[in-house]
C-alpha cells in the first residue's frame, strides 16, 4: 500500500517538468538541482543514521567511571548505588603516592635477581613456592627476547610474585571477615574495619552476604593470562609507559591515550606508577564492576560447593571484558592451557625478609 502510494506522488512529481509551459532549459536546471540536492544530503542521512545506531560498547575496564547497577535478580548482591571512585580506590591512590621514585632495572639484571635468588618457574611448578622477588616496572627490553618461551618465562617470573600478593592480602581480609562474621558482638575495632571494607568493596548498603561474595580472589592462571593477553606479554607502549598490566580504561584519571583515538575525546589506559597497583586495581575492579556479577556468582557457586577456582570455568563470565566477547574467552583459555598456567594457581609466596622480621 505505502509503496503505491509512493510510485503515485513520484509520477505527478515529474508531471510537472512535463508541463508545456516549461522549456527545455529550465527542466535541465531544476533536474540538476535535484540530483545535486539528492547527493548532498543523502550522505548526511546514512551518516545521521549511524551514529544513532546504538552499538555494543565495552566499558567494563573502566574503573574510575564507576555506575553500579540496581541488583539483578539472581546475582546474590545486594543493591548498589552511585559510588565515590575515592572510596573503592583509596588504597591504590595511595600505593601509587608511595611509589614514586621508582627505578627501571633491565632484564639483565633481573635475570641476574633471579639467578641469584634461584628463582625458576621448574621448581614453582614443582614445589609451589614463589621467591618474593617484587619488581615494580618492566624492563624496557623485554620485547627484545628473540625466543617466545623466555619472553613469556620472564614475564610470568615478574608478574606471578604481585597476583600472590594481592591474593594474599584478600585471603587475609576473608579470613578475618569470617571471624568477624562467627562472633556473637563485635568490637569498635572490627566494626570500623568491616565499614571501611564496605567502601573499598563498593556497598553502601552494608550487606554482609553481598561482602563475602566480592571479597575473593582471582585465580593466579586466569591473572596471568588476562596480563599476558592485555600486554603482548609485557611488551605494550601501555605496559612499558604506564605499568598497565590489565588495559583498564579511564576518562576522568590519569591514562595514555590510544595512539588512533582523537586526542580530545574518549577513554585513556589508566597509569600506574608500579606494577602492583596495577594488579590491585584490576583485582578491584573484577570484584566490583556490575560487569562481572556472573563472574562473582560463578566463583561463590564453586565455593559452596567445596571446589577449587577454576579459571577455565570462570573466564567463561568475562566476555565483556573486551569488545572480541567469547573470542577473548576463547583466547584466554588457549593461553591457560597452551602455557600450563594453572600450574600456578596453587602457589605460594614465600615471605619477604621484612615480613619475618615483623614476626620475630
Amino acid at each position: 500500500m505505502n509503496r503505491k502510494r509512493f510510485s503515485a506522488s513520484n509520477l505527478q512529481f515529474f508531471k510537472f517538468f512535463d508541463q508545456r509551459n516549461l522549456g527545455s532549459l529550465p527542466r535541465i536546471f531544476l533536474s540538476s538541482l535535484m540530483i545535486i540536492f539528492f547527493f548532498y544530503t543523502f550522505p548526511i542521512f546514512l551518516n545521521y543514521k549511524k551514529n544513532n545506531n546504538f552499538e555494543y560498547q565495552n566499558n567494563s575496564k573502566t574503573i574510575l567511571a564507576y555506575t553500579l547497577n540496581n541488583k539483578k535478580k539472581g546475582s546474590g548482591e545486594s543493591e548498589d548505588q552511585f559510588l565515590d571512585e575515592n572510596d573503592l580506590l583509596v588504597d591504590i591512590f595511595s600505593l601509587n603516592d608511595l611509589e614514586t621514585d621508582t627505578i627501571r632495572l633491565n632484564a639483565s639484571t633481573i635475570n641476574q635477581l633471579f639467578e641469584d635468588t634461584n628463582y625458576k618457574l621448574d621448581d614453582v611448578r614443582k614445589n609451589k613456592l614463589v621467591k618474593p622477588v617484587a619488581l615494580t616496572l618492566l624492563p624496557a627490553e623485554i620485547k627484545m627476547i628473540e625466543s617466545t618461551t623466555k619472553r613469556k618465562e620472564f614475564f610470568i617470573q615478574i608478574v606471578l610474585p604481585l597476583i600472590l600478593k594481592e591474593n594474599n592480602n584478600i585471603r587475609l581480609d576473608r579470613k578475618r571477615l569470617f571471624d568477624i562474621i562467627n562472633k556473637s558482638s563485635n568490637t569498635d575495632v572490627e566494626k570500623k574495619w568491616l565499614n571501611q571494607k564496605y567502601k573499598q568493596y563498593g556497598i553502601p548498603s552494608k550487606d554482609l552476604s553481598t561482602l563475602k561474595i566480592r571479597m575473593d580472589e582471582v585465580p593466579v592462571s586466569l591473572a596471568l593470562a588476562q596480563a599476558a593477553k592485555e600486554t603482548g606479554w609485557g611488551t605494550s607502549r601501555f605496559a612499558q609507559e604506564g605499568n598497565a598490566l590489565f588495559g583498564q580504561w579511564t576518562w576522568s584519571g590519569e591514562g595514555l591515550k590510544p595512539k588512533d583515538s582523537d586526542k580530545n575525546t574518549g577513554h585513556k589506559v589508566m597509569k600506574f606508577n608500579v606494577l602492583q597497583a596495577s594488579v590491585r586495581a584490576y583485582q578491584r575492579n573484577l570484584n566490583t564492576h556490575s560487569t562481572y556479577r556472573a563472574f562473582r556468582k560463578a566463583r561463590a557457586d564453586l565455593r559452596d560447593q567445596g571446589k577449587n577456582l577454576d579459571s577455565i570455568i570462570l573466564s567463561q563470565f568475562l566476555d565483556q571484558y573486551a569488545e572480541t566477547g567469547e573470542k577473548y574467552v576463547e583466547v584466554l583459555q588457549k593461553i591457560i592451557k597452551q602455557n600450563n598456567l594453572q600450574d600456578f594457581d596453587d602457589a605460594k609466596l614465600l615471605p619477604s625478609s621484612i615480613e619475618l622480621e615483623s614476626l620475630i
